[in-house]
């Protein structure tokens, strides 16, 4: 897995994010209520809306049938009756916004910018994951690391660029390491988790999808099929981080030295080739 691949995501991501505030701040300074018209402000459909009726005075202006009839022509999948029900809610918006005119023209350019941004960075975010999946579905590695429960196609594609060949490494505490995970202070072979911090050295994105890892793994519950039970999606993992918080250790601590385990797991998996279940 070309580690390039998951580190454009990485980047790309953060310029969306950071686009999102930016469209957010003067969102708030031309159609606050816009925000409660769409379910999902960052949809397609909502922020090519807005970029039709930027403005509480253009919505009104062509009214209810107009703006219903474009929403539709947007979003082909939905029905007449839904676009419909979201022209008349952003009516209802326009009647609301205390800004009934745009005070500077410049807002409304940087408005229509930022939508433009918006929805360019979701087209490649779009096509950059379905190139992570279709790659990292091809690697024997990636169904093995995904056999591990509390592990997606995401993490695994993450966990798969970000360590590479496993060959690299002759020990499992050397992969450790590489994460940043292992203890910077050793006492008598034991980490002593109130006192000790990890080192952080190696990749931040291992260590960060191996902590998302655990999470997943030991939060996320389902019911068994024959019974009302409710287990951890992965029991082996969620026992060790009980056995952790029993013995004092605060949440993070215990969540880190899960993470510890879950890359000694994913070690022997690799080098033995096998999946989850048949790990000893």
């Amino acid at each position: 897995m070309p580690v390039n691949l998951t580190r454009q995501h990485e980047n790309i991501t953060g310029m969306f994010v950071q686009t999102k505030l930016q469209f957010q701040t003067v969102l708030d300074q031309v159609f606050p209520e816009y925000c409660g018209v769409f379910g999902a402000l960052y949809s397609d459909v909502s922020l090519l809306t807005l970029q039709a009726f930027p403005t509480s005075e253009e919505v009104l202006k062509v009214g209810e049938e107009t703006i219903a009839n474009k929403i539709k022509e947007l979003c082909k999948s939905r029905s007449q009756t839904w676009a419909n029900s979201q022209a008349e809610k952003l009516i209802a918006a326009a009647t609301q916004n205390p800004f009934q005119e745009a005070l500077y023209p410049s807002l409304i350019l940087s408005l229509n910018m930022y939508i433009k941004m918006l929805l360019e960075y979701k087209k490649h975010l779009s096509k950059l994951e379905d190139e992570i999946d279709a790659l990292a579905k091809s690697i024997e590695e990636y169904k093995i690391i995904q056999s591990i429960p509390g592990i997606g196609e995401k993490i695994a594609a993450t966990i798969i660029s970000e360590i590479g060949e496993i060959d690299r490494f002759n020990h499992p505490k050397k992969l450790v390491a590489f994460a940043g995970i292992d203890p910077s202070v050793f006492e008598s072979g034991t980490f002593k988790g109130t006192l000790n911090r990890i080192t952080k050295r190696g990749s931040s994105r291992l260590r960060h999808a191996l902590y998302m890892a655990v999470k997943c793994a030991i939060r996320d519950c389902r019911k068994k099929k024959t019974t009302d039970e409710i287990i951890p999606r992965n029991k082996r993992l969620r026992e060790f981080y009980d056995k952790k918080r029993e013995e004092g250790k605060p949440f993070k601590v215990a969540v880190i030295a899960c993470a510890n385990k879950l890359l000694h797991w994913i070690y022997a998996l690799l080098k033995s080739k096998s999946a989850f279940q048949d790990l000893a």
